[in-house]
């Protein structure tokens, strides 16, 4: 058998030639490879004499390439790509896992938090998959979901509570601004309300602000939670909305508790997946997210 490395150019030659084909200047060949322009010129040269051809024209202030200058290259790049291509292929690959959410509990609860994930987990890529719609584990590629509601939620699938629902009244600090809080539903009607899907401001009245009268109250309706709660932060109304979801925006004062009165919200969020389906990627983003739910805020 015959020795075939044995018959192989020099490594740095070849690579000089393949930078210097590319720039046709050996300066600037020396510039990306990070080594002088006679270092440069001198691989060439020996890769030169190790072929018994040139392979560059050398003109005044330029190179170009000979014959069999022209033929070298491109099988010369192929070889580099495939190299690159093989040394890709054995570095560890990410781990991808894919969250359905809603939009509000990705943007005002999970996507806060990503930055603590990505460093304690570097090897895990997570798809966060937002929408309104409930996704189908088998057709959607999803690997885990945060859904409202309460369990049975199909046949094949685990469930466990994330947090309940506690809705709380909230505000931008300068919509109190030289005002004193509203404490009976007459006062809070000089306020607008900001409206979800969910629409439990009948209920909050109802249950804590009852009296013998029944105010007249303006308000802003919005199709996501999040949307509201944007609102309330500049200043156009009160919102109801779950507690875990404004926790930075209280502790930042970009938001201030109206009333110390709380809603149990009328379904809770729940991590659901596949029975069937085992990953521990999945087991390990199921507990940061119960570690997470479990904080104090």
């Amino acid at each position: 058998m015959s020795d075939i490395p044995g018959k192989l150019p020099a490594l740095n030659g070849l690579r000089a030639f393949e930078v210097a084909a590319r720039h046709l200047n050996f300066r600037l060949a020396a510039e990306e490879l990070g080594v002088t322009q006679g270092a440069v010129a001198q691989q060439v040269r020996g890769l030169e004499a190790q072929l018994g051809m040139a392979l560059f024209e050398r003109l005044p202030r330029t190179l170009a390439l000979t014959g069999e200058g022209r033929r070298y290259i491109a099988d010369i790049r192929r070889a580099f790509e495939i190299i690159a291509r093989a040394t890709d292929e054995l570095k560890p690959q990410a781990i991808k896992l894919t969250i359905s959410t809603t939009p509000t509990f990705a943007s005002k609860w999970l996507i806060p938090r990503l930055p603590d994930f990505t460093a304690l987990h570097p090897d895990l890529d997570l798809h966060i998959l937002a929408t309104e719609r409930i996704s189908n584990f088998a057709v959607d590629g999803v690997d885990l979901a945060v859904r409202y509601g309460r369990p049975p939620f199909g046949p094949g699938l685990n469930a466990e509570l994330l947090f309940e629902q506690e809705v709380i009244a909230v505000c931008s600090p300068l919509l109190l601004a030289g005002r004193d809080p509203p404490r009976t539903a007459e006062e809070l009607a000089a306020y607008p309300l900001l409206h979800d899907a969910h629409n439990l401001w009948p209920e909050f009245v109802e249950r804590h602000l009852a009296n013998s009268r029944s105010p007249s109250f303006k308000g802003i309706s919005f199709s996501q939670t999040a949307h509201a709660i944007e609102a309330a932060i500049a200043g156009q109304g009160i919102v109801l909305a779950n507690g875990g979801f404004v926790t930075e925006d209280l502790a930042r004062g970009r938001l201030v508790r109206v009333f110390e009165a709380r809603l149990r919200g009328p379904s809770d969020i729940y991590l659901v997946w596949p029975r069937y389906r085992k990953s521990a990627a999945r087991e390990t983003v199921i507990g940061w997210l119960f570690a997470e739910a479990q904080k104090p805020g």
